[in-house]
């Protein structure tokens, strides 16, 4: 007689298991399934990675906890330096900062712009200054109505300041009579541009595609009369440090009977020249020094360098405001001119939005020493130009066309202050790339340095 037998076995996740048994013999038999019972070792291993991955989990916390605890003291550092200096500026907060904060900056920069007036005036005392004089004095006015207005047309009063302070720096020492002081310079602007009348490859060959180039500017002696020179960039197309002159065209064109002057002992030096920048006028060499916001002189006599600081609020230098209207011409930040009325340098500020900025200076042979006599401020951004140069007080913008063209057009006035951006003169090239471009007074020839190839053209007034 069989004995039916209900088992009740439980399995690892706690449930039970029925299973049926005979008595048999005496005996109870029953067939269990112990598979039921094997070690889960899929689940354990699962949970064995879950583990792992928490306690990496764990560390890397730990350690941005630990990084965050040792940063937590300079950050609070930097946050109470930051308070400090906003601190003397605190009363400004409710009344908007960035407005009374440039209010406060225009009234700074009039209040030197009166004192250049007066100044003027108590030398002069002519029409002109008389009415600067009222200008100046209805634009404190206009200045001061607005620290107590609740609008603020900054545009319209820097427009004004900044035409104030051109008008000054004309009147200050060009005489009425600007242009009659100079026999070759006209009462009109450049009406035309030749084709090249000279076309010649630098003698530094085709892979030195930057530098300048021209006639000497200032001719003094007979020696200097008819001598031509040649600055290349020889370090990366951005420094260099070796002039050559040639004595006659002839030698030019032949490229024989050079003599080459070493500016700077190294391409790093501080007395290097920095961009396509120079000028040879008279017995020296004016050009931009390395990495610096000065002009620096070489003579060619005396081997020595004399520099001045141009002015300014963030004058551009080290790339910062190149001529820049298609490709950027590397490092051209401050560019030195000559013409009927001496040297220029042609350059761009952070203080003037990066627009063009023309300084007059003057070596004074007595004192051994270079100056900064006048500055004007433009309205022309100066990476929307892609070269410029002067004549006859006349800053001239050029802007690029295609491969084989430049255009002339745009001119700024020094003895009115005054600019003109209808002008179309078309300037023909060889090559793509304008490293730099010079005008010459003495034979009115615009000298153009175009990727290692050397033009001239004859101005027209």
């Amino acid at each position: 007689m069989l004995l039916f037998l209900l088992v009740l076995m439980f399995t690892d996740d706690g449930q039970a298991q029925q299973v049926l048994g005979q008595k048999k013999n005496g005996s109870c038999r029953c067939e269990v399934n112990s598979t039921v019972w094997s070690f889960p070792a899929v689940k354990y291993e699962a949970v064995l990675q879950q583990v792992e991955t928490c306690e990496g989990s764990l560390r890397d916390l730990q350690e941005q906890a630990m990084t965050s605890s040792r940063r937590l003291p300079e950050i609070k550092a930097k946050v109470q330096d930051v308070t400090a200096r906003l601190q003397p500026f605190q009363y400004l907060l409710n009344q908007g900062l960035y407005t009374a904060l440039s209010l406060h900056r225009l009234g700074h920069e009039l209040g030197h712009l009166e004192a250049d007036i007066g100044a003027v005036h108590s030398q002069l005392n002519n029409s002109q200054t008389q009415k600067l004089s009222k200008e100046v004095v209805k634009l404190r006015k206009d200045v001061d109505r607005l620290h107590i207005s609740d609008t603020v047309n900054m545009q319209t009063v820097r427009e004004n300041l900044r035409n104030l302070k051109n008008s000054v720096e004309s009147c200050k020492t060009i005489p009425k009579d600007f242009r009659g002081q100079h026999s070759q310079c006209h009462k009109g602007l450049m009406t035309n541009i030749s084709d090249p009348v000279t076309t010649k490859v630098s003698p530094y060959g085709k892979t030195h595609t930057s530098g300048s180039w021209g006639k000497q500017s200032q001719t003094d002696t007979e020696e200097q009369k008819n001598s031509y020179w040649v600055q290349p960039l020889l370090n990366g197309k951005i420094y260099g440090n070796i002039l050559r002159v040639y004595q006659t065209y002839e030698d030019f064109m032949a490229s024989t009977n050079h003599k080459d002057f070493t500016v700077a002992p190294a391409y790093n030096h501080a007395n290097t020249i920095e961009g396509p920048s120079a000028v040879l006028y008279g017995e020296a060499l004016y050009y931009h020094c390395y990495r610096s916001a000065d002009v620096c002189r070489y003579d060619l006599k005396t081997n020595a360098v004399k520099r001045v600081t141009l002015p300014g609020t963030g004058v551009g230098f080290n790339n910062k405001f190149p001529y820049c209207y298609y490709d950027c011409t590397s490092n051209s930040d401050v560019d030195l001119e000559a013409d009927e009325t001496g040297l220029w340098a042609i350059y761009a500020t952070v203080g003037n939005h990066g627009n063009l900025v023309v300084s007059r200076l003057i070596w004074d042979d007595e004192a051994q020493t270079l100056n900064v006599t006048q500055t004007w401020e433009t309205r022309l951004f100066k990476k929307a130009v892609s070269n410029a140069f002067m004549a006859c007080g006349v800053m001239y913008a050029t802007r690029y066309v295609d491969e084989y063209r430049e255009e002339v057009y745009y001119a700024f006035d020094t003895a009115t202050g005054k600019e003109d951006n209808s002008l179309a003169l078309p300037l023909q090239k060889v090559s793509k790339g304008v490293a730099s471009l010079s005008y010459n007074p003495t034979d009115r020839q615009i000298y153009m340095y175009n990727d290692a190839y050397l033009l001239a053209y004859q101005a027209f007034f």
